[in-house]
């Protein structure tokens, strides 16, 4: 018996350096777990070994995104494929600077700005081509109409879905763990900058405001909550309403992936292999737009229900971590 109760209990392993790359469990895709991820992490090591850092990955992705696209305007499919491998290679890399950053303590503003602004490049450019290419197949120009349409559905639905995976990670890992960030304080830093000596940055950071304000825009009962979490919580969240909040939000995370890229690129590499590219832009508007909807509809109606609960009266208790 006294041998028994002195056996050392078993370890939980600790988490892996990959592990760590990771933002979380809950807003990981499951083919970015197995495909990107790890080849990120080893483009990541690859970086931290020779000194690279994350804007610089983040800047390099850029123009393997945008060769992308100028490849996709040809309608002959093996250059097509290329094209295919370099936006792969790219999103990879997208990948690996968040994990190096993660890896190497290395976080910015400036480079939450930059990943965002990377896949917007990637996306301009691959609707800019497929336009073209449609119009050397016999499309009017109107098919800009569609184009520009999908390409605006884009961004509403890669921004929406950064805003609501940032949220989540905010309720799970506090401030620390996400990349919220509130168009109030962005103004206030926007202020402080000058057109005449901060030029660049200030051009940048109007940037990010108009981006952080659309994400605002779609979100009232949402910044409500988030609102009242700041007045009633400044040290931290109660772990019952981390809890709670988990519970709840995790299902929306699935959500937040399909309208992110690899969705949308699955189905773009079919259209693309089967010579119609025009119905990216149909699937773009009249299947992704939909789940963005119903994305945005219920994180409003968690965020209400979490409001009402705090504001009733229901305050998890004051105990916060």
């Amino acid at each position: 018996m006294d041998n028994l109760l002195n056996e050392p209990r078993p370890q939980v392993p600790a988490p892996s350096a990959f592990e760590h790359s990771l933002k979380s469990n809950d807003t990981e895709e499951r083919l970015d777990i197995w495909f990107y991820r790890p080849i990120g992490f080893q483009i990541a090591l690859f970086c931290a070994k020779i000194g690279m850092t994350p804007n610089t990955v983040t800047i390099i992705s850029i123009f393997f995104g945008v060769a992308a696209g100028i490849l996709f305007y040809s309608q002959e499919l093996w250059i097509n494929v290329i094209g295919m491998l370099s936006l792969v290679f790219a999103n990879s890399l997208d990948s690996a600077d968040g994990q190096l950053a993660r890896m190497t303590n290395n976080k910015s503003r400036l480079g939450r700005i930059l990943d965002g602004a990377a896949g917007d490049f990637w996306f301009i450019s691959i609707h800019v081509a497929l336009c073209l290419r449609s119009m050397n197949e016999g499309w009017t120009a109107l098919i800009w109409v569609p184009g520009v349409v999908a390409g605006f559905s884009h961004v509403v639905q890669s921004a929406m879905a950064d805003y609501y995976r940032n949220v989540h990670l905010f309720f799970i890992k506090g401030t620390s763990g996400s990349e919220l960030d509130n168009s109030r304080d962005l103004q206030r830093e926007y202020d402080q900058l000058s057109w005449k000596r901060d030029f660049g940055m200030k051009l940048v950071a109007r940037t990010y405001l108009n981006y952080t304000n659309l994400q605002e825009s779609f979100s009232p009962r949402l910044q409500k909550l988030l609102a009242v979490i700041r007045t009633k919580y400044p040290h931290g969240l109660p772990q019952t309403l981390i809890t709670d909040f988990r519970a709840q939000n995790r299902p929306l995370m699935k959500y937040t992936n399909i309208v992110q890229f690899n969705t949308r690129v699955l189905f773009l590499f079919l259209w693309l292999f089967l010579d119609q590219a025009w119905l990216y832009f149909i699937f773009d508007i009249f299947v992704l737009n939909p789940i963005l909807i119903y994305m945005c509809v219920r994180q409003e109606k968690v965020s209400g229900y979490f409001y009402q609960k705090i504001i009733t009266g229901d305050d998890y208790g004051q105990k916060s971590i």
